[in-house]
């Protein structure tokens, strides 16, 4: 059953009425003073004054401190084609309140109202939304394949898997009467392109889909590890199709952190250290996230590129014990120290790890379906990535696994010939360089706010020093992002995928800060500007100029120290969910 892909919004005072264009004798009409949802028969309902404008669908509904809001998508472009059905990325949103106006709201209340409204729009404008009317975008090619075709007959927001589907807690209200189904549009967070190209004079289609999940997700230092559930953060399933005369192959990889209790909270420092959580059971966390992957997607190979010394090397120690534990016939764990192994950026030596799980790239290969509806063969494990973040290191190496996958998909259609190489064919090698480059940007943007790292690499197959530099920017920025604006960024997350629902009598935004928070930064910055006053100004280092460049020098370094003993007054700390509790300070 698929979705209307055509709809406009009529409003009144009283009632937003929801008209498909192709249909317009079934009208969704939802009132706005008592919030009920019925459907009308007829254009004859609709006012002549109503207020009326095109939309693309319906994100779902919200209660904030105002009342409830309906979230429309005014805006979207074409993203691509999977199986000749169109995917749509949301370009612009709207949040429109029931109420008329907000004059039974007090100030404190109109002002948090805003913040929440607020949060909602940051959400919908992460990089980026996606929709399709006509195609459940949450499963790979493989797992719609395998299903039942009654299965196929099921309105789309009820076959998708809930794991990727991002606006669930905004369509309660409409899923809870199956007469809406119509007007229920599943929406994913991740990343999808797709391109038609040319390779031997052979035409094919090359997308690629990353699905982020809903579950325990969040932001790069809040959301870490595995929960009681065995859900881990950062969790993203990619799926890479060609599509080739009508036949079809899938190829699925995943990434996740570390599947063990651990934590990373900011502190102010540039590289907080990393630490397993004493007394957890992490078996049992590691044992529920990868019964769950075996049950999804069959046997699995981990590999760990974090580094094995210093602070990671710890954790992938306590990793590691937890696998040895495991002992699981269907996991194999492969550790690989990125930074060690690729120094000096020889990134030339991931082919040593490329080495190491051939044989299971050969054994699990990947999903191929004939046009004629024959499937030549199944895929029967994943590779599971990560790094510490899961981020830059695990998609430089995702990147490789999806070439060497293609290579064994292009002999197998003949759009390659034996002895030809994807490296040689420049025109698709270029193409497929920038798709996975521009993916590990949007992934990297959803989870630590900036894109990622070391994407000259994946670009151009080198490292740069205009790579470096902008790796260096990108680092300042997340530093920034990190402990000064994340917790804004969690609580987005929380609110929109309903881990907090708003209580319209209780007040929780607001924060009073202690004087510290102005007074030391302030401190911080005269006595460093003073230093660099008294360094440049003098024509020459006189007793009384080096007695000021001591006590400035002294008034920074000591400003500096008691900065960094209260760094939890300067983080940006989540306030809805009370998962995170910032460290004690220590008092001046």
């Amino acid at each position: 059953m698929d979705v209307y892909d055509s709809l406009i919004l009529h409003e009144t005072p009283d009632q937003f009425l929801i008209e498909p264009i192709h249909d317009p004798g079934n009208i969704l009409v939802i009132d706005r003073l008592n919030q009920e949802f019925s459907l009308i028969d007829g254009k004859k309902h609709i006012p002549s004054t109503s207020k009326s404008r095109s939309i693309f669908g319906i994100v779902g509904t919200i209660r904030l401190i105002a009342g409830h809001y309906l979230v429309v998508i005014t805006k979207c472009s074409k993203a691509g084609m999977v199986n000749g059905q169109d995917i749509w990325k949301v370009d612009e949103t709207e949040i429109i309140p029931y109420a008329r106006t907000f004059l039974h709201l007090n100030e404190e209340q109109l002002a948090e109202n805003q913040v929440y409204k607020a949060m909602i729009e940051h959400v919908l404008n992460i990089p980026h939304v996606y929709f399709s009317y006509t195609y459940d975008l949450t499963h790979s090619l493989q797992r719609l394949h395998n299903t039942m075709p009654e299965f196929l007959q099921i309105p789309l927001h009820e076959r998708a898997d809930e794991r990727f589907v991002w606006n669930r807690h905004l369509i309660r209200d409409f899923v809870s009467q199956p007469q809406m189904a119509k007007f229920v549009l599943p929406v994913m967070l991740g990343f999808v392109q797709s391109h038609h190209c040319t390779v031997n004079r052979k035409k094919f289609v090359y997308t690629l889909i990353s699905r982020r999940c809903c579950y325990r997700a969040g932001t790069r230092f809040f959301m870490r590890g595995v929960d009681q559930e065995g859900q881990v953060a950062n969790y993203v399933e990619t799926e890479q199709i060609i599509e080739y005369q009508g036949d079809k192959c899938s190829f699925i990889q995943t990434r996740g952190s570390i599947p063990i209790f651990w934590s990373q909270l900011p502190n102010l420092k540039y590289k907080p250290k990393p630490e397993a959580v004493q007394g957890a059971n992490h078996l049992e966390g590691l044992s529920r996230h990868f019964d769950f992957q075996v049950l999804n997607y069959g046997k699995q190979v981990i590999l760990n590129l974090i580094d094995q010394k210093g602070a990671e090397g710890k954790l992938e120690k306590a990793f590691s014990d937890v696998i040895k534990s495991f002992r699981s016939p269907f996991v194999k764990y492969e550790a690989f120290d990125f930074h060690h192994e690729c120094r000096k950026m020889r990134y030339d030596r991931l082919s040593i790890l490329l080495d190491r799980v051939s044989a299971e790239q050969e054994e699990y290969v990947y999903f191929m379906l004939l046009k004629d509806g024959t499937v030549v063969r199944q895929q029967d494990g994943v590779f599971r990535t990560n790094c510490i973040d899961c981020l830059d290191r695990t998609n430089v190496l995702q990147s490789l696994l999806a070439r060497r996958n293609l290579q064994q998909v292009f002999l197998k259609l003949g759009v390659l010939s034996e002895g030809q190489r994807i490296e040689d064919q420049n025109d698709f090698e270029n193409l497929f360089k920038h798709v996975w480059a521009d993916h590990a940007d949007v992934i990297s943007t959803q989870y630590s706010g900036t894109g990622a790292l070391k994407t000259d690499f994946t670009r151009l197959g080198k490292r740069t020093k205009s790579g470096l530099l902008r790796d260096g920017v990108n680092s300042l920025v997340r530093y920034y992002k990190n402990n000064f604006a994340d917790g804004f960024r969690q609580d987005a997350i929380d609110l929109f995928l309903g881990n907090y629902v708003v209580e319209q009598s209780r007040l929780v935004i607001r924060t009073d800060r202690s004087w510290k928070y102005l007074l030391l930064p302030g401190i911080w910055c005269i006595a460093t500007a003073m230093v660099f006053v008294t360094l440049l100004l003098p024509n020459e280092l006189s007793t009384e100029s080096l007695l000021h460049l001591l006590f400035w020098s002294g008034m920074t370094v000591v400003s500096s120290y008691f900065i960094m003993a209260n760094a939890s007054e300067y983080v940006d700390w989540p306030k809805l969910v009370g998962r995170h509790q910032p460290p004690k300070q220590l008092e001046l």
